[in-house]
């Protein structure tokens, strides 16, 4: 068996040659730990107070639109302003949003709608936070820096999806909503500590201002961008189809039983399987055809989502079920069988995200990389709302296992197709980047 190397593990040294940069990261992470909290506690605190799995999935579809106009318009302060001040500005709507919706549960007087119009301001805000800070990466370290930066946000991810879900799962379940909400007020502070950090970062180039036009030089560059579009059709493609994040709070009620602490364990999984493929990521940031990569990493996605609703319909049948499903007695192998197939499907996930994230940084440029971000952001956030779309309907119409299981096979072929009509995209070369 051959033994692992120093380079085959994360590179860390975006972390020791940018200071900014690492301050940027340690805040982020921290910050998105809570902010995990909060989605999951928002996610069990609706199927609670409506039994519904198509409620549940409307928090998420419900933020689409205003989030793809706060990307879009993200990206274009991004490129017109300060993005650093841009970033802060944008956390501190996120901070105040969080701060009434923790008020508003210990005082008990938190409802349905409460809930949709926090979720809509938080992943607006988010939208805006990301664009800039995205954008900010490029200037703070090396072009062949920019996989390894990449991968350390895959480390972002697999801490505060793999942390975050399970601690919201126990915490909702033992101390309740209010103080899980509280304790994302106190990590999201980390946020601003890390922005406040760095030094004014204003973007090179023509500064176009906020508006029609400088949307329309975005779309015009992206016409011309045929790598950086395909690869945002493919990521659509993939949450779309592949994402059952909205699913598991009634697959931990009523179909694998163990109620949200399940619900939190299958979040988890998905991100389980980012923080070690980042973690074993040096390989992967010595691959030069991005292209390549992206499409067999999604087609190994939707294998593993395929492969999930498998388990999930041996769960419907009754395999390995104790005699009665439910909280207290759960399905513990298919649950763990569940898991180990999100495991997979979070890392494929995120080699995905790192040649993606690494081909926008790289390849645009910074006169408008904010736009271009900002519609990355859209693309990368929007995708999963409609996959909760998609999965929350066709569930409410079939049963739990069908999108998944669909879903999947639908993945494969679609990038199979869609790759094979643009063959420029498989020839894309980190060396030379060509949008």
């Amino acid at each position: 068996m051959p033994r692992l190397r120093r380079d085959h593990f994360l590179d860390l040294r975006p972390l020791t040659t940018s200071p900014a940069f690492a301050r940027m990261w340690i805040g982020s992470t921290l910050a998105g730990l809570g902010g995990q909290l909060t989605i999951v506690a928002i996610m069990l605190q609706m199927y609670e107070l409506t039994e519904s799995t198509f409620a549940v999935a409307m928090i998420a579809v419900a933020g689409l639109v205003p989030m793809i106009f706060a990307g879009l318009y993200g990206g274009m302060l991004a490129d017109a302003f300060d993005r650093r001040r841009v970033a802060l500005l944008a956390a501190t709507v996120t901070f105040a949003s969080t701060a009434v919706l923790c008020a508003l549960t210990w005082a008990q007087l938190e409802t349905v709608w409460w809930l949709y119009v926090i979720s809509i301001v938080n992943s607006s805000a988010n939208s805006i936070v990301m664009a800039a800070r995205q954008s900010i990466v490029p200037r703070l370290i090396p072009r062949e820096l920019l996989p390894a930066a990449s991968a350390l946000g895959g480390i972002t991810v697999g801490v505060m999806v793999t942390i975050g879900p399970a601690l919201a799962g126990v915490l909702v379940a033992f101390s309740g909503y209010g103080w899980t909400y509280t304790i994302d007020l106190v990590l999201m502070s980390s946020l601003f500590l890390g922005l406040w950090g760095l030094p004014r970062i204003q973007p090179e180039g023509v500064l176009v201002r906020p508006g029609l036009r400088s949307l329309a030089d975005g779309w015009a560059f992206l016409k011309r961008a045929g790598n950086i579009r395909l690869q945002f059709v493919l990521d659509i493609v993939a949450m779309t189809f592949g994402n059952p994040l909205a699913l598991f709070p009634a697959i931990g009620a009523v179909l694998l039983g163990g109620g949200p602490i399940t619900t939190g364990i299958l979040t988890a999984a998905v991100a389980v399987g980012a923080f070690f493929s980042s973690l074993f990521s040096g390989p992967v940031g010595r691959v030069r055809h991005h292209g390549v990569g992206i499409q067999r990493a999604i087609a190994v996605y939707g294998g593993a989502i395929s492969v999930f609703g498998v388990i999930l319909l041996a769960g419907a049948l009754g395999v390995f079920a104790p005699e009665t499903v439910g909280i207290d007695s759960p399905n513990s192998v298919l649950i763990v069988a569940a898991v180990a197939a999100l495991i997979v499907s979070g890392a494929a996930d995120n080699v995905s995200s790192i040649y993606r994230n690494t081909m926008v940084q790289a390849a645009v440029p910074d006169a408008i990389r904010g736009r271009l971000q900002g519609l990355f952001i859209v693309v990368v956030a929007g995708g999963p709302r409609l996959g909760a779309l998609y999965a929350g309907t066709l569930a409410t119409v079939t049963t739990l296992w069908f999108p998944p299981l669909l879903g999947g096979f639908l993945i494969i072929a679609l990038v199979a197709a869609l790759v094979r009509l643009n063959p420029r995209f498989r020839a894309y070369d980190a060396e030379f980047p060509e949008p």
